[in-house]
């Protein structure tokens, strides 16, 4: 409602004709001269609303000797005003402010109760899928607590690993003859391959490698790295199973070229038989949306630990480092053939610099290997921990990092796995479970090492890229506190840019074939990486972890019912290669 009254020329106030037009009994008495109290007004009304109006606010009484400036900061927009007045120096101005501030507490209110739902809904979730769900008492006072994604992914894993007769062990060296295969000729966008598995590395390469594996160790001891060697060995045969599926239900993009997939199109296959009226199915849709938020939410975690870890290293202030970081990343992800090209240098440079680095701490310190492999193996097994009661920390720390840091079965790995052009489904499916072992048999174990190898009093009271930090530091000097910065840089930028390769499929699987959004996702993700450059939000943290858990859910519900086609696809390949032979 636009304001009422005006100023004159000669400081006279004019009463709009809107306002004339209200009944005599509709309007306030002017106040006497002698300052006298204002009667209410009369009860009739032509309106509700102009009820509501006139007893919804309270008048307030000014002097003529009051300055203009000070009249017209009280007619203001959004306020609604009505001026009446006598030929006394008097006159009040009636506004409804109080009960514009009545309806906005009230909206507020709301707005928290439902805003408190939504937070316990989502604890509730994250805690079912990390949380423990139960425990189980074990000698010395232990207690093994069980979350429902160890309770999905562990069994699931021993389940594939008798399935495929032990693929990690019988098949390693295939696994390492695929990757020095020559590529044939593919179409135009198609990658291979070994293209595909250094995408999925450069997403499983990260900080959790890093900061991640710290963590792991500081809460459950050196033993927590045996089990994250066993989830890796385990997990090799559940990301087989995935990446096959992946190439076997895979399609044409139309857009980039070469192909597409992932956990969403054979989950479509699952549930939607050809020749039926759906279009889409539920749980694909559940997982491509999973996959979208759990991207953005490790979008703002990257940027944060790069950020911290720049500003540790180099005393350069968050938002300069953030705002490269962005700058880098929208030039490659915004274009079309960027992406990969890219990674195809960044992620074999990384992992080779970080491996030999380790190496050369390890060597200097070959004194101290034999006791870090030993207390690695006696913590593992409780025979440290038993008497303190700290099993149960050490294994499930331990088998979390794993699961978290090589992904089997969470169905990202499948998103790269299916835009390979290879010979055949079984190929790829080697491959990625290759991939496993390059992120925690290598990877996770130098940071392991890097750690151990550091005495435990300097780092007492450090955590996370700090304590990482300080024990670079301490084998290498200044120039370690350097290189761990940049290579952290080099992880997170990977996965970023990586990340945003799994997403393709997913946003065409919801949205269609279109570049609008395809676009508007990456600019999504981009503000994620310059927001949580600059400040660590917490719930946003904990939404890419409860994403990546929904994932895995959705994912393994087809997983096990489609397994036998990959298991197909395995006992074709090894026949073919018996008989080529």
């Amino acid at each position: 409602m636009p304001f009422q009254g005006r100023l004159t020329s000669s400081n006279k106030i004019t009463i709009s004709p809107r306002l004339r037009k209200l009944p005599a009994e509709g309007r306030r008495a002017a106040p006497s001269r002698g300052g006298g109290s204002c009667p209410q007004p009369a009860q009739s009304f032509r309106t509700q609303r102009e009820k509501i109006l006139y007893q919804s606010v309270l008048p307030k009484t000014y002097s003529l000797s009051s300055s203009l400036t000070k009249i017209k900061s009280k007619i203001s927009i959004p306020k609604i005003v009505f001026i009446n007045f006598t030929d006394a120096p008097f006159y009040y101005i009636l506004n409804i402010t109080k009960l514009q501030e009545q309806l906005f507490n009230n909206h507020q209110i709301q707005k928290e109760k439902v805003m408190s739902i939504f937070k316990a809904i989502f604890q509730a979730v994250y805690h079912c899928l990390w949380g423990d769900l139960f425990t189980i008492p074990l000698p010395g006072g232990s207690t093994l607590g069980i979350s429902l994604l160890v309770l999905i992914l562990i069994p699931s894993g021993i389940y594939f690993t008798l399935r495929t007769r032990f693929l990690p062990f019988r098949l390693f060296p295939e696994m390492l003859r695929i990757t020095a295969e020559k590529r044939n000729k593919s179409r135009e966008g198609a990658i291979s391959g070994v293209q595909a598995l250094i995408v999925s590395t450069a997403t499983r390469v990260g900080m959790g490698n890093l900061v991640g594996v710290v963590a792991a160790i500081s809460l459950g001891g050196a033993g927590a790295v045996f089990w994250m060697w066993v989830t890796a060995l385990l997990g090799a045969s559940t990301a087989f199973i995935e990446a096959t599926l992946a190439q076997i239900y895979k399609e044409k993009d139309p857009l980039y070229g070469g192909y597409r997939g992932g956990p969403a199109y054979y989950i479509h296959h699952l549930f939607v038989k050809p020749g039926s009226p759906k279009k889409k199915s539920v749980i694909a849709i559940l997982f491509a949306l999973s996959g979208l938020i759990c991207w953005c939410g490790i979008s703002q975690v990257i940027a944060n630990s790069v950020s911290s870890a720049f500003y540790n290293a180099f005393q350069i202030p968050p938002l300069y480092t953030t705002i490269l970081l962005v700058v880098v990343s929208a030039v490659i992800v915004l274009r079309k053939y960027a992406t990969v090209k890219v990674l195809d240098v960044v992620v074999p440079v990384m992992a080779v610099l970080y491996f030999l680095f380790t190496i050369f701490i390890m060597i200097k310190n070959a004194g101290l290997l034999p006791s870090v492999f030993r207390q690695i193996f006696e913590e593992a097994f409780g025979i440290r921990q038993a008497a303190a009661g700290g099993f149960g920390a050490v294994l499930m720390n331990g088998a979390k990092r794993g699961l978290f840091s090589n992904e089997a079965g969470s169905g990202s790995a499948p998103c790269a796995a299916a835009a390979a052009d290879i010979s055949h489904p079984a190929k790829e499916g080697l491959l990625q479970a290759l991939g496993v072992f390059i992120d925690t048999l290598v990877i996770c174990t130098c940071s392991a090492m890097i750690m151990l190898l550091t005495p435990a009093g300097l780092t007492d009271g450090l955590s996370g890229m700090d304590l990482l930090q300080k024990a670079m530091g301490h084998h290498l000097g200044e120039f370690g506190v350097i290189f761990i910065a940049v290579i952290l840089w080099l992880f997170s930028f990977s996965t970023f840019i990586g990340i945003l390769f799994y997403a393709r499929p997913n946003v065409a699987y919801l949205f269609g074939d279109n570049w609008l959004s395809q676009t508007m996702y990456k600019v999504l993700a981009l503000i994620m990486l310059f927001v949580g450059g600059l400040a660590a939000y917490t719930f946003v943290w904990d939404l890419g972890d409860v994403g990546v858990g929904l994932m895995t859910v959705f994912n393994m519900i087809a997983l096990f019912p489609m397994a036998r086609h990959a298991l197909d696809s395995l006992k074709d390949y090894e026949e073919k290669r018996k008989s080529n032979s």
